[in-house]
């Protein structure tokens, strides 16, 4: 009875889809005739404004006596997070941006720098080093001088060679922080363009996590 009452038939549809903000996939409305923005994680929904299935949402009346009205929720409670209103799954790798690597867990999210964190101290022929944004670089990078000025309109700048000679030295990578899944392992060495210790960081997998077992309908 209730499709009788919202679904039309034949279908009337607008001649040009409508354009959906960033993260609502064009999907077909609950009567299956035209589409619509799939809607977000907490936004309103009803039978013919559906949810994005995709993210696994599902639009949940649960509220609905409250006053509030139906609105678009995880199904069976099922975990996640919402990060520059795009959902992930629980467990789900993503890179919000270059410089960092994150994993949705447990509703909320853990993330690793993927910039080196390195410290440099002030040496005489370095006295005074500043750290800066490169454009066309996602990580900053150490210059000693105001007169350095200049490797900052330049991306592509080379530096000098050491004055001295550099004998490499490192430590053995760490074991990775995760048993399962991504991860990351950090080692000591001045295997870098100026010859000096710093912790470094790279990604790093044991093995692939199980897979969660399906909710039961």
């Amino acid at each position: 009875q209730v499709c009788a009452q919202l679904c039309r038939r034949p279908c009337y549809c607008p001649w040009v889809p409508p354009r959906c903000p960033r993260g609502s996939p064009l999907v077909l409305d609950g009567c299956g005739c035209c589409k619509i923005c799939a809607r977000r994680l907490g936004e309103p929904c009803d039978f013919l404004h559906v949810c994005d299935q995709s993210q696994g949402l599902v639009c949940d009346y649960s509220t609905a006596p409250a006053g509030t009205g139906a609105t678009c929720n995880f199904e069976d409670s099922e975990e996640g997070c919402e990060v520059n209103g795009r959902v992930y799954r629980d467990g789900e790798v993503f890179q919000p941006s270059c410089k960092l690597q994150c994993r949705c867990l447990d509703g909320g999210f853990t993330c690793v720098p993927l910039c080196q964190e390195d410290v440099r101290l002030p040496t005489p022929d370095c006295p005074y080093p500043q750290r800066v944004e490169v454009p066309g670089k996602c990580c900053p990078e150490w210059i000693c001088e105001a007169r350095d000025q200049h490797l900052l309109r330049d991306a592509a700048a080379v530096s000098p060679p050491l004055p001295y000679p550099c004998q490499e030295w490192g430590t053995e990578w760490s074991a990775c922080s995760a048993t399962c899944g991504v991860g990351f392992s950090t080692r000591i060495s001045n295997q870098n363009r100026y010859c000096r210790l710093e912790t470094q960081r790279r990604l790093c997998m044991a093995r692939p996590c199980p897979a969660l077992p399906a909710a039961s309908p």
